[in-house]
C-alpha cells in the first residue's frame, strides 16, 4: 500500500471517528432531556457538551490541515485491545461486585496497558498505592460529598 494511500485512509478514518463522537454527544446531549431530577443532568449534560466541542474542535482541525499522521500511528496493538476490554469489563463488573472492586479492575488492566517501563518492586508499591489512594478518594467523594449511590 502506498504511503499517499495510507495517509489518505487515516485522514478519512480521522474524520469519521470525529463525527461520530460530535453525534455520540449529541445523542447524550438529548438522552439528558428525559431526565426528571435536575440534579442528575448537570454531569451528563456537561460530559456531553465537552465531548461534542472536543470532537468538533478535532474534526475542524483535520479537516482544515490534513496531516501525513493518521490512524492509530505506531504502537502495541494488545495495548488498545486491553485497555478497551478492561473497560468493558468494569463496565460488566460494577454492578455485580460493587465501585471499587470493579475500580480495581479498571486500574489493574489500565496500569498494564499503559506500563512501558520496566517493572519493579518500587513501581508496583508506588503506582498500587496511587492507585488505592485515588480509588478511596473517588468512592469517599461520590459516596459521602455528593451522595451519590454507588453499586
Amino acid at each position: 500500500m502506498s504511503r499517499q494511500k495510507v495517509s489518505a485512509e487515516g485522514q478519512v478514518g480521522s474524520l469519521i471517528v470525529s463525527a461520530f463522537f460530535v453525534v455520540a454527544g449529541l445523542v447524550a446531549l438529548y438522552d439528558t432531556l428525559s431526565y426528571t431530577d435536575r440534579d442528575s443532568q448537570v454531569f451528563p449534560q456537561t460530559v456531553a457538551v465537552i465531548l461534542i466541542i472536543c470532537a468538533a474542535v478535532s474534526f475542524i482541525t483535520r479537516f482544515m490541515r490534513p496531516t501525513d499522521e493518521g490512524g492509530f500511528g505506531q504502537g502495541i496493538w494488545w495495548r488498545r485491545v486491553l485497555l478497551v476490554a478492561t473497560m468493558f469489563l468494569t463496565c460488566i463488573a460494577m454492578p455485580l461486585v460493587g465501585f471499587l472492586p470493579a475500580g480495581v479492575i479498571a486500574f489493574v488492566g489500565g496500569l498494564i496497558a499503559a506500563m512501558h517501563d520496566r517493572w519493579s518492586v518500587k513501581n508496583v508499591v508506588v503506582y498500587w498505592g496511587a492507585g488505592a489512594v485515588v480509588m478511596v478518594a473517588f468512592f469517599a467523594l461520590f459516596k459521602f460529598v455528593l451522595h451519590v449511590p454507588l453499586p
